[in-house]
This record gives C-alpha cells, structure tokens and sequence, in this order.
C-alpha cells in the first residue's frame, strides 16, 4: 500500500482511448500475481481474463452506462461501470489500483457513483452483483451500507470471457442499498 499523503482525485467518463488502460488496470486489480498486493483479488477463484477490450469498449459506448475514471495525477488509479435501470442504476467493474488499496480510495469511489447514480438519472437504489464466496468483499459492501438479497444468479461456467474458475461453487448474489 502507498502511504504517500493522496492527492486530490478528478472523476470523468471513460473515453475510447481510454480502454487499453482500463483494461489493464481491471486485470491487475483482480487476475495475475500483480492482483495479490492489494485485497481484491481473485487470483485464487479464478484464472484467465477479467474483462477485455470489447466489454470495455462496449460499456464507454452505451448511452445508458457510464464507466467512470478515477485519476490522480494524471494517471488512472480506479475505475468503475454505472448503468441507468430505469429506478435503479447498477454497479459494477469496479476496480482500485492493487497499490493503492486499502487507503479510502475505493469508498471514495463508491460515494461519488452513489452521488451521479442519484443525481444523474434520479436512481432511488444502487445494485451490484458480487462473486458470493468473497465474504471479505461483500462484507465491506454491507459496511457501506449494501444489504445482501440472497438472490444469486449462476456465474458463466465455460464463458471464459469472465474467467476460468478454479472451484465449482461460484455464483453472483444481488447486493442493493437505497440511494436515499
């Protein structure tokens, strides 16, 4: 983890240039070795791609998403996907430097999509789907006031565009927190 004093952070939307580097920073916040210096990975559930440049592409280019990009001095140091649901805007690919976990960053990031998920499209709920074994994660969720739903849905065994999972139990669970 950096201790460095942080230096204020500037939040935009992605742009098409910006994929590459969004791309990289998804992949070395979950998958590989580089994804052990911080806590999120998940390098040891799963192998193979986290996302690549299509879905990436994909999310900039949607009118009803939104892949904000968190910077510090210039460089790209988080990420995450917001998608206009009607009520509710979803969450998700959400990504913080392996580096710089661990120091707010990524509580900071959660709160300002809260923030544009409201403001924005008027969404009254944030939802989110979480890996359901990451009770580390999950449970930071619910400290920021996420409640789990119980409600899950099979994760893509055989579509290794979202990994090769090494353990037959995975699944995504529904997490939401009112927008209120």
């Amino acid at each position: 983890m950096d201790t460095a004093p942080a230096t204020p952070l500037s939040f935009r939307d992605a742009t098409e240039a910006d994929v590459d580097a969004l791309v990289a920073l998804v992949e070395s916040a979950y998958r590989g070795d580089s994804s052990r210096a911080g806590w999120t990975t998940e390098a040891d559930i799963l192998d193979g791609q986290r996302t690549d440049p299509e879905g990436v592409r994909d999310i900039v280019t949607s009118p009803d998403s939104r892949l904000l990009t968190v910077e510090r001095e210039g460089r790209i140091v988080a990420c995450c996907q917001l998608e206009h649901r009607g009520e509710h805007a979803y969450f998700g690919m959400f990504a913080v430097s392996p580096g710089q976990q661990g120091a707010g960053l990524g509580k900071a990031v959660l709160a300002e999509a809260e923030r544009r998920a409201r403001e924005t499209w008027g969404a009254t709920e944030m939802h989110m789907t979480v890996i359901s074994v990451r009770e580390d994660l999950i449970a930071w969720y619910e400290r920021r006031g996420y409640r789990r739903t119980g409600r899950t849905t099979p994760f893509p065994y055989g579509d290794e565009r979202f990994g090769i999972p090494r353990r037959p139990d995975l699944a995504f669970e529904l997490l939401v927190k009112p927008l209120v």
